[in-house]
């Protein structure tokens, strides 16, 4: 897909939310708990968020507020609910009186979407918190449903390594607490389009999908994907559905991430800092 002019209507990331001012004291070192320094500590706030299908309780996940709609889009797309943004007739932010505000998403599915896709939501929140099918069974699983991806010439190694510096630059809320993951879509010359934070990091990926699919500007053939962490198998299958050919991480890969990104002729870079990079796919 052309997305030349779609990406031009991704919004920035929502900053204004999700930091929160507690009280706490500061002991060091050979100090008594009488001599801790009282100050004001900025962290990240952890909220739950809804997401509602045609009116019902579709899935629950923590996350930091901002960007809400963007994630309630990526992880319906990450997770196959939806197959793109054509399968959303309505998605709204909703205050709920029974709960914290503005902390339930609703979405209206198109007419002819399959109403059995309504409840993968539910099996998806389930698999990805207690494992699901594990191994080598879920890796075939999931190259069945998705092919791999075609053949992909990854930057040069300088480019790549100057990726997680541009990524770090653009976390103003990490800045403020030290307690955020983030993910980028970056181009392929090493220039970051998009950025997004969250207290988790599936999260983080599923709102740079959103926002992407949102702007009608999926799939993604042509960036790669940078997170501050580590890399798990659920953060290589939604770069795998959104078909994004390489992911870029500062931490390592789990094994079965590993597996699973070889399998699908995916980039895999990880321990990307200090000037050197470990990579783990089969190029």
């Amino acid at each position: 897909m052309d997305d030349t002019d779609n990406t031009a209507r991704i919004p920035p990331a929502r900053t204004e939310t999700g930091v929160s001012r507690v009280r706490a004291r500061r002991a060091r070192a050979g100090q008594a708990w009488a001599a801790a320094v009282g100050f004001d500590e900025a962290l990240v706030v952890e909220e739950p968020l809804e997401l509602r299908i045609e009116g019902q309780p579709a899935a629950v996940t923590m996350r930091t507020p901002g960007d809400d709609l963007d994630l309630a889009a990526g992880f319906l797309y990450t997770e196959g609910v939806i197959d793109g943004w054509d399968d959303v007739a309505a998605i709204a932010q909703l205050d709920d009186p029974s709960g914290p505000r503005g902390n339930t998403v609703h979405v209206r599915l198109a007419p002819g979407v399959p109403a059995l896709r309504a409840r993968a939501a539910d099996r998806a929140l389930f698999a990805s918190s207690s494992c699901g099918i594990c191994g080598k069974a879920s890796i075939d699983h999931i190259i069945m449903k998705h092919e791999p991806l075609p053949m992909f010439q990854p930057p040069p190694v300088e480019v790549v390594l100057g990726m997680p510096a541009t990524l770090r630059a653009a976390q103003p809320r990490f800045d403020a607490t030290g307690g955020l993951h983030a993910a980028g879509l970056f181009h392929l010359d090493g220039r970051l389009e998009l950025a997004r934070e969250d207290v988790g990091r599936h999260n983080a990926v599923d709102k740079v999908i959103g926002a992407r699919l949102r702007a009608e500007a999926c799939p993604i053939p042509d960036r790669l994907l940078v997170v501050s962490g580590r890399v798990g198998m659920e953060i290589v299958q939604k770069a795998l559905v959104a078909r994004i050919p390489g992911i870029v991480s500062v931490g390592p890969p789990s094994s079965l991430a590993a597996e699973l990104a070889a399998a699908a002729g995916m980039f895999l870079a990880g321990f990307v800092r200090e000037g050197r990079l470990n990579r783990y796919d089969r190029g």
